[in-house]
């Protein structure tokens, strides 16, 4: 695989621990090994070292103590740790009583939390991984990155196709199925491809409970084993200022990977414009946001805005500083500003800006119009949102 740094910068003072997060196949292992070159490494991937220590959690003490200098020098790296949840009473005691400092990494916390498992009490800082962003790729092809999404095996692969197929059937399914987080495994699998069809609109449980054959309160359930495992995130409404027009409980929800959706949903883009393309388009700027939100360290608020009337604004970063309409268009005209400027003239954000697939940036009236490359080079750079 083409070796590309990742954003992702896990800096940790001495006897600091951290957990590493994020969906199957994102990178974590990779970059750990190259950031963290000396570490002893533990995956429990491989059956016969997860079966040794689900028996005897204590070998993880017994070893790190035998060979203490080198468990001392960097951190200690145990990779798919929710695969045996009881040894993290073992690392918690290594960090009280010897100092040793640990990376836990894994696709999903909510099997952790579900059995008790030992999280740390703090202890631990939290990291996520999350498939390639912007600034990753020298050159980034827009259309490459929307059919075959930015998990990094799928985007740099010319038969994605198959990858995309294996990942949804052999991974993410079979990985929530395995952890037994779901007991109707039929019904679960037609609400993650009515899923689909819905991802990125206003959710509406019932009707997808209808096309699974199970009750809104199991789907809702569902939606939130997603969420838990890090394949998808809500954007909720956006609540400050609101008048009895606005929509202020549906929440939408954005699958972690733009690629993953467009399989889900049949989805082939060939050119850059059409209502497919304007789609997938918004679902990649959401994923750039939520990257550079926890890559940064920011952690602000992404939510949207709609009035029953139908008028929407994408994404409202921040509470309200920065106000976000992703249009596909290669010329964004006055039709198009109707939301924005009736958002702003109630809420008042710092900047109103429409993210397009237009060629040079420029300014209507108090709206700023960007292409896709020159918002995401000033967001990256700290220009929009800090």
């Amino acid at each position: 695989m083409v070796d590309i740094d990742r954003a992702l910068n896990i800096e940790l003072p001495q006897g600091q621990s951290a957990f590493l997060w994020g969906p199957r196949k994102t990178g974590k292992t990779t970059y750990l090994k190259r950031a963290f070159p000396d570490s002893i490494v533990y995956d429990f991937l491989k059956t016969d070292i997860t079966l040794d220590f689900i028996r005897n959690p204590a070998l993880l003490r017994e070893r790190l103590l035998a060979d203490r200098q080198r468990a001392g020098a960097s951190p200690v790296i145990l990779d798919e740790v929710q695969k045996a949840p009881a040894i993290l009473d073992e690392v918690h005691w290594l960090i009280e009583n010897e100092g040793l400092n640990f990376i836990l990494c894994g696709s999903s916390a909510r099997k952790l939390r579900k059995g008790g498992a030992n999280l740390l009490g703090g202890r631990a800082w939290r990291f996520e991984m999350f498939p390639f962003v912007f600034p990753e790729i020298e050159r980034f092809d827009l259309l490459q990155a929307l059919n075959q999404g930015l998990i990094p095996s799928h985007y740099l692969q010319r038969s994605y196709q198959r990858s995309l197929r294996a990942y949804v059937q052999d991974y993410l399914k079979e990985e929530v199925f395995n952890e037994g987080l779901v007991r109707n495994i039929p019904a679960f699998s037609r609400f993650f491809e009515a899923m689909g069809y819905a991802h990125g609109e206003l959710l509406n449980y019932s009707n997808i409970a209808r096309d699974c054959g199970v009750d809104s309160k199991t789907v809702k359930e569902y939606f939130q084993i997603l969420v838990d495992t890090l394949l998808g995130a809500y954007v909720a409404p956006y609540k400050k200022r609101q008048g009895r027009q606005v929509i202020s409980k549906a929440s939408k929800f954005y699958l972690f990977d733009v690629g993953v959706a467009g399989h889900l949903c049949k989805r082939r883009i060939n050119e850059e414009h059409g209502e497919q393309f304007g789609r997938a388009f918004e679902h990649f700027i959401f994923m750039e946001l939520n990257a550079h939100r926890s890559y940064l360290e920011l952690h602000y608020d992404i939510d949207f805005w709609r009035t029953k009337s139908g008028l929407e604004v994408d994404f409202i970063l921040g509470g309200g500083e920065v106000a976000l309409e992703v249009k596909g268009t290669r010329r964004v005209d006055n039709a198009d500003l109707g939301a924005l400027r009736t958002f702003m003239n109630e809420s008042k954000p710092r900047l109103g800006i429409i993210v397009s697939n237009e060629k040079k940036e420029r300014k209507i009236g108090d709206i700023t119009v960007l292409p896709w490359r020159d918002f995401l080079g000033k967001l990256w750079d700290g220009k929009l949102i800090r």
